[in-house]
């Protein structure tokens, strides 16, 4: 009763707060109405390579985007939260650039929710990694709050420096396909204290943003050729041609 009470006092001295724009809401963690209608989050039939909302209903068949169909992935299937336009890529870029670390529990709970299908199997849980030049200028990895958080909420096994990007590699965005690929090339190693991990294990990689899927490409491969039983993602947003 106590704690119930003192909730009760924390709520209305500090009311729940809209994630997208600070505007008064019901509940922790929530979007108004508005921001709601701008975040596209994905639902119905979806790709099973990159998890893109596709036409019409599923028939029990493994179905394709067009880009995952000429790119084949080295994962099994990946899930995405919300397409990456409007509300969904303001929230993504205050967690990624804006030190809105605040949002990456509920954006969590948005990938669990898209992902729950491919976190079966008791996986390891990986974020993409960053170089350590990146990490001490921006000073956390979005995409590992991203995976702590997942995995914290399926009490799954949850190892943040799993992979090691050993190489930096300039910002992607604006790049070509190629280019992208191009500049992950040998950018990515299993961390050797943590390779054995992965033998016969599945492994769910969790970042931010797909684009081109070059990153997770990467990271898969190394997990693959580290002895990973299979690969998956999981991403917040996915980026759609326009």
């Amino acid at each position: 009763m106590l704690r119930a009470q003192f909730q009760t006092a924390v709520s209305l001295i500090y009311p729940p707060r809209c994630l997208g724009c600070d505007e008064l809401v019901e509940q922790d963690f929530g979007l108004c109405g508005t921001c709601w209608g701008q975040t596209h989050f994905i639902s119905g039939t979806v790709c099973e390579g990159c998890g893109i909302p596709l036409p019409g209903e599923g028939d029990g068949y493994h179905l394709e985007c067009d880009e995952c169909m000429s790119t084949p992935r080295p994962w099994s299937q990946g899930r995405a939260a919300m397409l990456y336009k409007d509300k969904a890529r303001s929230l993504v870029m205050a967690l990624k650039h804006g030190d809105r670390t605040d949002l990456a529990a509920p954006a969590a709970h948005w990938i669990e929710r898209a992902a729950g299908p491919l976190l079966r199997d008791n996986p390891l849980i990986c974020p993409v990694p960053l170089h350590w030049s990146r990490l001490l200028k921006r000073r956390y990895n979005q995409s590992a709050l991203l995976a702590q958080n997942l995995a914290k909420q399926g009490g799954l096994d949850y190892w943040p420096d799993l992979l090691k990007r050993v190489k930096p590699t300039p910002s992607l965005e604006g790049k070509s396909r190629a280019q992208r690929f191009a500049a992950l090339s040998r950018a990515i190693v299993a961390h050797p204290r943590h390779q054995a991990l992965m033998q016969g294990r599945v492994v769910v990689l969790v970042d931010d943003v797909m684009t081109s899927g070059a990153t997770l490409t990467a990271c898969a491969d190394v997990c693959l050729a580290a002895g990973a039983a299979e690969v998956r993602v999981a991403v917040l947003a996915r980026v759609t041609r326009a």
